[in-house]
């Protein structure tokens, strides 16, 4: 009876060991069957798609933009032919110009002009859209700015055909200093590049008001010519273009103005 007792443990023993490695083998099993799940479930993943790329990666100079002949013609008597430049701290995404003269004829009066024209460029990015998308958001942000110019009269807006992908002219008159101010506004879009283009100008010393229709004239040409010059001068190559060479990122405004002329000193011409 007493020698049965340790044969039967190990029998019992012996019988164990299949036993765990049955329950190690199903162990291995299932971790296997847990991992393959989850790696098909990852990959299984959708990704998201990427954002298309921008379509221009500089902006041209801002000054060179629009043409001598277009300036001269727009602003006879320019204090500065090449244009006053904005300051920037980004010439990739925003460069600006401006011109303004005062044409003294004598005991007619004189005629003051002022042109601007501001460009803003959208890279595309996965988070906040392509470029395309960003720029169309600010192309209608600033034709709504343009149309909320206070004590703007008789504001009108209207699609400038031919700019652009797309472009909508704002046209309004301004009283300042006394004086009856006819503007143009062009907002125009093409690609990932906004532009803003605006042209004004006032008789002084009992000179007529320009014809609203000249002004919008010039503003059309104008904005057509810095247009352009987008397209011309920055290289269609995505995202990963060099630097620009406008140094300027002054608000089409007319805000940079400097007055040295004395009915110049008088024409508060800002946007």
């Amino acid at each position: 009876m007493h020698r049965s007792a340790p044969r039967l443990s190990r029998i019992l023993a012996c019988a164990a060991v299949p036993v765990m490695l049955v329950a190690a083998g199903c162990s291995s099993d299932s971790d296997d069957k847990k991992a393959s799940d989850s790696s098909a479930s990852a990959s299984a993943s959708p990704t998201e798609p990427a954002v298309e790329p921008a379509k221009f990666a500089s902006l041209p100079d801002a000054c060179t933009s629009i043409g001598k002949k277009t300036i001269k013609s727009l602003v006879p008597k320019t204090k500065n032919k090449g244009g006053t430049a904005g300051k920037s701290s980004d010439t990739v995404t925003r460069g600006s110009c401006s011109w303004n003269g005062l044409d003294d004829n004598g005991i007619k009066g004189s005629q003051y002009r002022w042109l601007d024209v501001g460009f803003t460029r959208f890279d595309s990015d996965q988070a906040l859209g392509s470029g395309a998308d960003r720029a169309t958001a600010e192309y209608t942000k600033q034709i709504g700015k343009v149309q909320a110019t206070e004590d703007a009269q008789k504001v009108k807006s209207a699609p400038a055909a031919g700019i652009g992908e797309e472009a909508t002219v704002v046209t309004y008159g301004l009283e300042k200093t006394k004086e009856d101010f006819e503007y143009a506004t062009v907002v125009a879009r093409t690609g990932n590049v906004v532009v803003t283009l605006t042209y004004n100008g006032a008789g002084y010393a009992g000179a007529k008001t320009p014809s609203a229709s000249d002004i919008l004239k010039g503003a059309q040409k104008a904005a057509a010519e810095a247009v352009a010059a987008v397209g011309a001068d920055a290289a269609d190559t995505g995202d990963s273009g060099t630097a620009s060479k406008a140094p300027s990122d002054e608000p089409a405004d007319g805000s940079g103005e400097k007055s040295t002329g004395k009915a110049d000193d008088k024409a508060d011409d800002k946007s």
